[in-house]
C-alpha cells in the first residue's frame, strides 16, 4: 500500500516525532542534548520552521513547530538528522543509521488542540517515570513556555500569546494547564493520529483541511474495514458490474 503523502499546510501547527532506528538510543551522554537542540536551531531557522515546544527522550523526539512552507519540515528534519549523527558516529565512535527511515507527523488543530499537544509532549518524561514534574526535566520547553527560562529554539505561538496580556500572566496560566493529567481519550486522540499521519482536529477541522488539500485525509487499512458498511456497499456495487 502506498503511504500517503504527509499533510503539510503552511502557517498550521505540526507535531512531529523521530524515533532512533529500532527505538534504539540518539542520546548517549548530556553533551548530545544541548548539540542536538544547536543543530535543530540552525535547522529550523534556515527553512521556516517555528518551533513552539519539544522534549527530547532518550531514543526519540517530539516538536510542535508551524512551517511557513510545505517542504520546511522535512528539509529541516532532514539537515537536523545529517548533520547530529555526523556528530553522533564521530563521538561516540559509531556507524551506519541513527533514525527511523521516517519520521511521523500530524497537522494540529491550533484553536483547540495546540496547547494540549504542547502538555503532551512535555509531560512525555512525567509518564516515561523519568521526573515527577516537567520542570525537573531539562531537555524539554516547559521552563521556558511555563518559566519564563530562555531558550532561543521557542517562538510562542498567538495561541499561548493569548494566555494573558503580559509575560507573567502567560506563564502562570500555562503552568495552571499542568495541575491535571492528560486524560486517556486525550492521549490516545493524539497517538492514534500521529502514527496515522492525518490531522488532530474534529470534524469541522477535517472539512477545512480537506477543502485545503483538495483530498480526503483518511487513511483505510489494506482493503479497507471489511466491517463498514461503505466497504460492503463498495464490493456489492463491483460484484454488479462483473
Amino acid at each position: 500500500m502506498a503511504r500517503m503523502p504527509r499533510i503539510v499546510i503552511p502557517g498550521q501547527p505540526l507535531h512531529i516525532i523521530q524515533r532512533g532506528n529500532n527505538r534504539a538510543d540518539v542520546f548517549f551522554e548530556r553533551r548530545d542534548y544541548p548539540r542536538y537542540l544547536n543543530d535543530l536551531r540552525d535547522a529550523a531557522e534556515r527553512h521556516g520552521c517555528a518551533i513552539h515546544a519539544y522534549v527530547l527522550m532518550t531514543n526519540h523526539v517530539h516538536l510542535l513547530l508551524t512551517p511557513d512552507d510545505e517542504q520546511g519540515p522535512a528539509r529541516m528534519m532532514q539537515a537536523v538528522g545529517r548533520r547530529y549523527v555526523r556528530y553522533v558516529n564521530a563521538r561516540h565512535g559509531r556507524t551506519g543509521t541513527l533514525w527511523e527511515g521516517r519520521y511521523k507527523s500530524v497537522v494540529v488543530d491550533s484553536e483547540n488542540y495546540l496547547l494540549v499537544c504542547s502538555r503532551y509532549i512535555e509531560l512525555n518524561p512525567v509518564r516515561a517515570g523519568m521526573v515527577a514534574h516537567p520542570g525537573e526535566y531539562l531537555w524539554s520547553s516547559y521552563r521556558c513556555n511555563a518559566r519564563g527560562l530562555a531558550d532561543n529554539l521557542i517562538t510562542p505561538h498567538p495561541i499561548y500569546r493569548a494566555l494573558g496580556p503580559t509575560v507573567a500572566e502567560r506563564e502562570a496560566a500555562y503552568r495552571a494547564l499542568f495541575d491535571g493529567h492528560l486524560e486517556s481519550r486525550t492521549l490516545r486522540e493524539i497517538r492514534d493520529a500521529t502514527h496515522a499521519g492525518t490531522i488532530l482536529g474534529g470534524k469541522r477541522f477535517r472539512k477545512e483541511v480537506e477543502a485545503v488539500l483538495r483530498r480526503p485525509v483518511t487513511r483505510l487499512n489494506h482493503g479497507g474495514d471489511r466491517r463498514s458498511k461503505a466497504y460492503r456497499q463498495r464490493n456489492k456495487s463491483r460484484g454488479q458490474s462483473c
